[in-house]
């Protein structure tokens, strides 16, 4: 078995440029440690620990702040107890076709009006509240402020921060300090616990490239440190954490109803976002692993596969800055950010569909008064007419006994 791991899943010629053997990266002459791939192993039981953090977090710290600030939850209408309703909504699907709705309404004896209206009603009352997306944005934005100030403090000083072939001098013989080793476990920690929480969190349009995003990452992370890429992988950390708590912050006001200070802070997001991912990371990150290394190293597995999964990376910058732009767009011709266009694609259909249910109830009000106004008029004037009848009848007869 050890034969067999050294021979396929450790091969040298794989993990290690031409030349270099494990033997040569496993301690420093100073005394300094080398990344080795068993420090991954903590990188689970952190998951779940940030997992109860979590729990505890949004009880204790989110629920009450998100009061405090006024986040306000949808008065949603329930939708009545139906047996037969509730099974085809919880086993097969939640919008039904119109041949479905006719065998329901033959099942239940309902009308297809009430079967759809209970299909909605039901809908809702699945939507998260503004409060669980309070929570959820809150506990994100506290890790990645933290994450970003403990990250930017660490490397401020490393020379890899200002002169990017640094990355490679010495590689892969590049001892790695406590700080940026903990910086690279508790961040692959902290989106292992977002993985196994991607069932339960909101689920927003691009929930697929979410779940892409986050495997890409742990496999990215991981990968690298095993390969001793860390110099670059901690400064990939920093770039994304510089613009994700900024992100978080904008949902935290905006959930609030702090439309200003939503739209400033979303105005600076995009600015972020756009200098980092698109340029930051590319002119300077990826043309130093795609071609500044080749003047230290010939190209190695290793050296394709973590390109490939940094251009993964990049291709996913790129969909999320055509929505970020999208938003943009908005902002500037339409005066403010109308909604998330990561939004909850359910809540999106729903938000019409519950406006236009309330736009129908209104026409009916208002219908109801009018029609009730114009019934007064008629009845008055009806009245006024059996008056005038009755007057006219009255003078008939007084003046009959004259024209006798």
């Amino acid at each position: 078995m050890e034969s067999l791991v050294n021979e396929w899943l450790l091969h040298e010629g794989f993990w290690l440029p031409p030349g270099i053997h494990w033997k040569d990266i496993e301690m420093d002459e100073d005394g300094g440690r080398f990344p080795l791939p068993r420090d991954l192993v903590y990188t689970l039981p952190l998951a779940f620990a940030f997992i109860a953090i979590r729990c505890v977090f949004e009880r204790l710290i989110a629920v009450p702040l998100s009061q405090h600030l006024g986040v306000k939850d949808q008065i949603r209408i329930r939708a009545p107890c139906n047996p037969k309703l509730e099974m085809f909504y919880a086993h097969n699907r939640r919008h039904p076709s119109q041949g479905e709705v006719v065998s329901l309404e033959k099942q239940c004896g309902l009308s297809q009006k009430k079967i759809q209206t209970w299909f909605r009603h039901r809908r809702n009352q699945d939507r998260p509240t503004n409060t669980k997306k309070f929570c959820e944005a809150s506990w994100r934005f506290v890790f990645y402020f933290i994450a970003f100030t403990a990250g930017l403090g660490s490397l401020i000083n490393a020379p890899w921060f200002w002169d990017h072939k640094e990355f490679w001098r010495g590689y892969p013989k590049q001892p790695l300090a406590d700080a940026h080793r903990w910086y690279y476990i508790v961040e692959m920690g902290f989106y292992v616990s977002l993985l196994l929480c991607v069932s339960v969190d909101i689920k927003r349009k691009d929930f697929k490239e979410q779940v892409i995003h986050h495997i890409a990452t742990i496999i990215l992370m991981g990968f690298s440190y095993c390969a001793n890429f860390v110099r670059v992988g901690t400064l990939v950390m920093l770039v994304h954490d510089s613009s994700d708590f900024l992100l978080e912050s904008a949902k935290l006001f905006h959930y609030a109803g702090w439309t200003r200070t939503c739209d400033s802070l979303f105005v600076i997001f995009a600015l972020v976002f756009l200098v980092t991912r698109l340029v930051v990371l590319p002119s300077r990150v990826l043309y130093s692993t795609l071609v500044g290394c080749l003047q230290f190293f010939k190209p190695f597995g290793s050296y394709y596969l973590f390109n490939a999964l940094l251009l993964v990376l990049q291709a996913l910058h790129i969909f999320w800055a055509y929505l970020i732009l999208r938003m943009v767009y908005k902002f500037v011709f339409r005066g403010k950010v109308e909604r998330d266009e990561r939004s909850d694609e359910e809540s999106e259909v729903d938000d019409d569909e519950e406006d236009e249910e309330l736009e129908e109830d209104g026409e009916e009000c208002s219908w109801k008064q009018r029609n009730g106004a114009i019934n007064s008029k008629l009845a008055s004037l009806a009245d006024n007419c059996v008056l005038n009848n009755l007057t006219n009848q009255r003078n008939i007869n007084c003046r009959l006994p004259k024209a006798r």
